[in-house]
This record gives structure tokens, sequence and C-alpha cells, in this order.
């Protein structure tokens, strides 16, 4: 069972090794983000863990990547 956000995070990059690490500028122009491909499976990801009891609902509910 996943505990903290880091471990989540961690996770989600080794079982989703080819989804691109590069940032992009954000909406806002004034700091950055993910492309929009990895965080729609970072959103996915963390709704599977949490649906399976790998990680809290709370967790869920604050994990970022």
């Amino acid at each position: 069972m996943l505990k903290t956000q880091q471990e989540v995070r961690r996770q989600f990059w080794l079982d989703n090794p080819n989804l691109p690490r590069r940032k992009i500028t954000d909406y806002s122009g004034t700091g950055k983000m993910h492309c929009t491909d990895t965080r729609c499976a970072f959103v996915d990801y963390v709704d599977m863990l949490s649906k399976s009891g790998t990680i809290s609902e709370a967790l869920a509910q604050r994990v970022t990547l």
C-alpha cells in the first residue's frame, strides 16, 4: 500500500516509463506543467489505485504530479 504522494509519483513513473517527462509552460505562463497525455494518464492511474485500495481516498484527493 502506498502511503505518501512521493511514493505514488515514483510508482507512476516506474509503471509508465514511456510517458514524456518534459514540462511545458502552464496556462498562466508563470510555471511549468506536464503535457496533457501525461496528466491524463496520472489521473487515470490515481483513480485505479484508489479503486483497487492501493491508496486511500484521502491520498487520491490530494496527490499531484
